[in-house]
């Protein structure tokens, strides 16, 4: 009687389940709507979390290399709150340093750049009426085109007509700017926030979270979990950390490259390029395309040597730095790598970039793991 009442149970809960499923297909719209919806109000929450997760790998470093053998309990008790302080410091002050070495080299340029715009059109003026002295037949072509047929007036009220629109655009556009700017502040805060509270007590926000599992999930779903998050933590840490260490590498390479051959702005460009180049294996050629224009302002030559060093150094980073340091930092051959920057990439872009080098880690060593129990079965 009771295994009838347990089948029915059963086949009652297989049936909802497969209800909701099918209303779910059915109404996706809506499903899709109230998912982003819940989404848009957890987004600071979300934030908070990322930053945590990614502020936990120096928190952690700080907290076992300066407070780790200290055994006064006034030492352990301020340990955290310090370690967090650092941490939140230590980030700020790379955000600094490249702020402080990159916009007043842009600035100048810029203003190099503003200065010799006038004098390239200039010379463009000159080129030109020296072309059309020596080409006749041009100016031919130029007398026969027909301007007097344009209706300058339906230009005019086009343009006219343009700019009124264009005003009421304007405006809203701007309130829509600061209201977006405003939003992005208070969430950046509560983010902020949040990613204190987690990191302050992220041991007894893992243990109640352990604790909700194991009352409500098998034993066996309950172990499964807790090991496939430990692998995607440990994969996401490791990750993050070969990232930057890979930018460093890089940045430092072509530091000493562009100074050995005497280009100009090393440190700009360098630190340009190993900030950008925390994007995987793309995110170099941002920087490239910076550093080349800036260097071409200064002098064009040497610009298209500055594009040859990039190729060159770009080949060493491409197939000798990247695969090993970010690799073997995950656990991926170089092969899975590219094809999961590629995937990444073409999904979700350079966030798809980001996060897809992890979870391709941890389904690929979930996957070993399985089929190494499976062949050891068999033989």
């Amino acid at each position: 009687m009771d295994l009838n009442r347990n089948n029915l149970k059963k086949i009652r809960g297989l049936i909802i389940f497969t209800a909701v499923v099918c209303l779910a297909v059915i109404k996706i719209d809506l499903v899709l709507k109230g998912v982003f919806f819940v989404i848009g109000i957890l987004k600071p929450f979300i934030y908070g979390a990322v930053v945590a997760f990614v502020l936990n790998i120096p928190m952690s470093a700080i907290e076992k290399r300066l407070f780790g053998g200290g055994k006064n309990a006034k030492m352990q008790k301020a340990k955290r709150p310090a370690s967090i302080f650092l941490a939140f410091v230590s980030v700020i002050l790379v955000m600094v340093i490249v702020a402080v070495t990159v916009v007043p080299q842009l600035g100048k340029t810029m203003i190099e750049l503003g200065n010799k715009i006038p004098l390239f059109f200039s010379s463009v003026q000159v080129s030109l009426e020296q072309l059309l002295a020596e080409r006749p037949e041009l100016v031919a072509m130029l007398e026969e085109l027909d301007f007097e047929s344009i209706n300058w007036g339906s230009i005019f009220n086009t343009i006219v007509d343009f700019m009124k629109n264009g005003l009421g655009n304007v405006v809203t556009s701007t309130v829509m700017v600061a209201s977006t700017i405003i939003g992005g502040v208070v969430n950046l805060f509560v983010a902020l926030v949040f990613s204190f509270y987690i990191l302050a007590q992220k041991e007894k926000l893992g243990d109640q979270l352990k604790r909700v599992m194991h009352a409500y999930f098998p034993k066996g779903v309950y172990e499964k979990v807790l090991e496939v998050a430990s692998l995607a933590n440990r994969n996401f840490s490791n990750f993050i950390t070969g990232q930057c260490t890979e930018a460093v590498i890089l940045g430092s390479m072509f530091v000493v490259s562009m100074a050995i051959f005497r280009f100009p702005y090393a440190v700009l460009v360098g630190v340009l390029i190993a900030f950008t180049a925390l994007i995987p294996i793309v995110g170099a050629f941002i920087g490239c395309f910076v550093g080349t224009f800036l260097i071409m302002v200064d002098d064009p030559i040497k610009a298209i040597w500055f594009l040859v060093l990039f190729i060159v150094l770009q080949q060493v980073e491409g197939n000798l730095i990247y695969p090993h340091v970010v690799g073997n930092s995950v656990g991926l051959p170089s092969i899975w790598v590219l094809a999961a920057v590629t995937i990444g990439g073409s999904l979700m872009g350079v966030a798809g970039m980001l996060i897809f080098i992890p979870i391709v880690s941890t389904v690929y060593a979930l996957l070993r793991e399985d089929v190494n129990q499976k062949n050891g079965r068999k033989t």
